[in-house]
């Protein structure tokens, strides 16, 4: 749309950057943002998982690997 190319021009211009590299930077800060949620999720999926299991502190997670 018109009004979104003219936000585009406009900010590319604040920061002394073609329309190109602000949309470059733009897609890579969204991927920055989709793989930080991304390892939030998986981190907290095996949180729940160690503590279920009862693994709290790294002596725990020591002590639950060690068993054979």
């Amino acid at each position: 749309p018109a009004s979104l190319s003219r936000d585009l021009t406009r900010l590319a211009r604040r920061k002394g950057k073609s329309a190109v590299a602000v949309l470059q930077d733009l897609v890579e800060e969204d991927r920055q943002r989709r793989l930080g949620q991304e390892f939030r999720d998986i981190q907290g999926y095996w949180s729940k998982k160690a503590r279920a299991k009862g693994v709290l502190t790294t002596r725990d997670l020591k002590r639950y690997l060690a068993k054979p």
